[in-house]
């Protein structure tokens, strides 16, 4: 006869008890499915919820060659760090391997937050150190070859140097760049309003003459489409954010450019350089680039202030002797 067993349970017992069985059954693209789920009930942007499928779409990839796709629990700390020496061995640049582990941290803090995991293999993981103030850009004779790049003989061609001189002449972000519609060229004034922002504080953004008159251009040959976004296929069907990314990249090869990873993102960096050359100031930089803390543009301002250098002749030391 079996000894009866005590009615009282364990603490371990207990811990399994009120634990969720989801510790238990929960696979990789199950959490997934639950974490954007979430995502979408927060209304997050569209372009954020598509950064974190993609983000960790990556991640599974690199669990599926390890096979550690079934259970969620399973994911240790010890296999984050294995992915970022992973990602090292692939060329990713530092840069690259945060935003990754940013996406990586709010998934796995989801989790650990909604009890759906025990431990937290995201807590407190530091992001890789990047060189400090190294914002890349395109010189002015790299910008006239990419400018010169399309064929403006064509619709494509013309479309194309249209978004890349809006980018060049605005610092758009390119999320921003895709949402533009027509209706928010305001030529007359001199103004475009930017409506897909980050932070969702829609700004106005001033335009150059040469890019009224581009736009102006454009929007004339564009015609009529049945969507109301600026930047159109030859369908008539509005550029995907992916499509309107990978043009930068296509020309920056046709023309040859080395030594600068030509993206959206370099343009944007490229116009608050010039602008900061060009004498614009820290608060009108803030407003136009749409950034809500100034840390990014005074790093922009430190780098490419030519103030300091001008009137270092006037106070130098050497100047008397």
């Amino acid at each position: 006869m079996s000894k009866r067993r005590d009615n009282r349970l364990t603490p371990d017992e207990i811990n399994i008890a009120i634990s969720p069985l989801e510790l238990e059954t929960l696979s990789f693209d199950g959490a997934v499915k639950l974490f954007i789920a979430d995502a979408k009930r927060r209304a997050l942007r569209d372009d954020t919820i598509e950064y974190y499928q993609r983000q960790l779409g990556m991640f599974r990839r690199y669990l599926v060659q390890i096979d550690k796709t079934a259970l969620i629990s399973e994911v240790s700390r010890s296999d984050i760090d294995n992915f970022v020496d992973y990602e090292k061995r692939r060329g990713m640049q530092n840069t690259t391997i945060n935003v990754r582990l940013r996406a990586l941290r709010a998934f796995f803090h989801f989790l650990y937050e909604m009890k759906y995991i025990k431990v937290n293999p995201m807590e407190k993981y530091p992001l890789l150190k990047i060189q400090a103030n190294y914002v890349e850009t395109f010189t002015v004779k790299q910008l006239q070859q990419l400018l010169n790049a399309p064929d403006r003989r064509t619709f494509t061609g013309l479309r194309d140097y249209t978004f890349m001189l809006l980018l060049l002449d605005t610092g758009l972000r390119l999320s921003e760049a895709a949402a533009i519609e027509v209706k928010d060229v305001k030529l007359a004034e001199g103004l475009l309003f930017v409506r897909h922002t980050k932070g969702h504080m829609h700004r106005y953004v001033p335009l150059s003459a040469k890019m009224r008159a581009q736009l102006q251009r454009y929007i004339k040959i564009r015609g009529h489409a049945e969507t109301d976004r600026l930047f159109v296929t030859l369908d008539g069907e509005p550029m995907s954010r992916y499509s309107l990314q990978k043009i930068v990249g296509k020309y920056g090869k046709q023309a040859g450019i080395k030594g600068v990873r030509c993206s959206p993102h370099t343009l944007r960096h490229t116009f608050a350089k010039l602008a900061v050359m060009n004498g614009a100031g820290i608060f009108e930089l803030q407003k136009i680039l749409g950034h809500t803390t100034m840390e990014m543009v005074k790093t922009y301002v430190n780098l490419f202030s030519t103030d300091i250098q001008g009137k270092h002749e006037d106070f130098s030391p050497l100047k008397d002797l």
